[in-house]
């Protein structure tokens, strides 16, 4: 069809990628045919996803004479989007709070609404709007749009999202939309110099004691338990100064008492640190948010209220200082670091929540179709905690080895040794009580005297922790309270056995 007279000429030059016009030409050809039904877009994050969807905009504006409507969650994103579609000529109108009444919508082809706005906006009959052809849903993933799909059945739906998953496991995307069309890979975009590669370090973290909630994540409240504790506090900042140490770096984190208490804990230590959560206004949180951008070696400690509609490319280091069972999450998260600029091509991701383990690496190869198709199937194969903990493989800190220096071995393998024990018809206790006596030779044999040695002892709990771990799945009783009070039996006999041996030199 003929181009109508109020759809505006291009204000500025926008040229889409190769890969995006690909991408756009396939989704072209799928809304010619209105009977394809409703159609979902998948493009990893970085990819260009409002830039794409733009551009269809404006094309479909151009080629049918029907009216577009965009939906967002959040103000920011309405906000960009808007600035993008008038980047691509699109004259729009963005429908938000202050927004009362409708009377000039025939001035406009395009509008940008929040969902919640517009939702209250037609339930109380204020505004109608007219003529749609083109319904895209930003972030699709989300499950707020579906209260408004019944105000355009008539209309076409296209879902963009980086993660074709839907954020509630009992509404499944298929249900809501006929066809997928997967975009270009992290992998591939990395090739092509269009995001930045990730260098990815891994922590061990015992996630046991966390509990998942009714939405299928954890809970706050179990996270901060874990996370606000000093012994996580402490391992949180011995990462950042191993890998991090100078970088402009985000640090994500379930809980916003987590978030506070990791402020503290770098301020202390010297380091420049901002904290932002939901409850900062907004200039607090543009003034924080500039901060961060001229800042070189600036940390900032947020909840996730920065997973969505913010994008500074100079982040350098994300830490997830947190675990998910979201995959959605676990993507957003990393994409933060993901934009390339001339004079950065990596970035760093220090997992603390044994995601990359859970999920896989963040550039994977993944089937997108598999996981829209069969979402029941993806989510009950994700890895649980007790199975990933089994594959941890305990390395004693550089610091701490230094402590050890005198002793030459001081690995002790409790698997290969309960395999050993078990075959020459032992009883399995003899497991530890051979670990204690080697934990007790090293710490004498790098101590001056009895109390040095029990102090390096002391040092040993996370190991200890570890030993106890794998001990207790040798044997199959996996439970808290066993392997409580197997620690504890533990430390008091290492303590016992230092004592003797100081007392058999003497």
């Amino acid at each position: 069809m003929e181009l109508q007279q109020d759809t505006p000429e291009k204000t500025l030059e926008k040229t889409l990628y190769d890969y995006q016009e690909e991408d756009l030409n396939t989704i072209f050809e799928h809304l010619k045919e209105s009977s394809n039904g409703n159609l979902l877009y998948q493009l990893p994050t970085g990819g260009g996803k409002t830039v794409v969807f733009s551009e269809i905009a404006r094309r479909y504006i151009e080629q049918t004479g029907k009216k577009v409507v965009v939906l967002t969650h959040r103000i920011e994103l309405s906000r960009q989007t808007s600035k993008m579609l008038n980047g691509f000529g699109v004259k729009n109108k963005v429908i938000n709070s202050e927004v009362k009444e409708f009377k000039d919508q025939d001035n406009f082809m395009c509008f940008v609404a929040m969902v919640e706005t517009l939702n209250n906006r037609l339930q109380e009959e204020k505004v109608e709007i007219k003529d749609i052809g083109l319904v895209i849903i930003d972030e699709a993933h989300y499950n707020s749009f579906r209260k408004l799909f019944k105000y355009f059945k008539k209309s076409t739906i296209l879902g963009v999202t980086a993660t074709p998953l839907s954020s509630n496991i009992k509404l499944p995307m298929k249900d809501n939309y006929q066809k997928l069309i997967v975009g270009e890979s992290i992998e591939a975009l990395i090739d092509k110099k269009f995001l930045a590669k990730a260098n990815v370090y891994k922590y061990d973290v015992g996630l046991q004691s966390l509990k998942l909630g009714i939405s299928g994540d954890y809970t706050v409240k179990s996270s901060e338990e874990l996370y606000g504790n000093h012994s996580m506090l402490g391992k949180l900042l011995a990462a950042y100064r191993e890998i991090a140490e100078g970088t402009k770096t985000l640090i994500f984190n379930n809980g916003i008492n987590t978030s506070r208490y990791v402020y503290d804990t770098f301020k202390k230590a010297g380091y420049n640190i901002r904290h932002l959560d939901n409850k900062n206004n907004a200039t607090e949180r543009k003034e924080i948010l500039e901060w961060f951008a001229e800042t070189p070696d600036a940390i900032l400690t947020s909840v996730s209220i920065l997973t969505t509609g913010f994008d500074e490319p100079t982040v350098e280091t994300i830490i997830l200082n947190r675990a998910t069972r979201s995959l959605t999450l676990y993507f957003q998260m990393i994409g933060r670091g993901s934009r390339v600029l001339p004079e950065k091509e990596e970035f760093n991701v220090i997992d603390l929540g044994n995601n990359v383990a859970r999920f896989g690496l963040w550039n994977a190869p993944i089937d997108w179709q598999e996981i829209f198709h069969f979402p029941d199937f993806y989510l009950d194969n994700i890895k649980n905690d007790e199975d990933i903990e089994r594959e941890f493989v305990y390395e004693m800190p550089a610091e701490l080895r230094k402590k050890f220096s005198k002793s030459k071995n001081i690995s002790y393998d409790i698997k290969a040794e309960y395999k050993k024990v078990f075959a020459e018809g032992m009883k399995s206790k003899i497991v530890l009580e051979r670990s204690i006596e080697q934990h007790a030779e090293i710490c004498v044999e790098n101590a001056e005297d009895v109390f040095d040695a029990r102090m390096l002892a002391k040092e040993l709990k996370e190991e200890i922790a570890y030993r106890v771990r794998q001990y207790s799945y040798c044997i199959m009783n996996n439970t808290k309270n066993y392997k409580e009070w197997l620690e504890e039996d533990y430390e008091r006999k290492l303590r016992s056995s230092i004592s003797r041996r100081f007392a058999e030199k003497m």
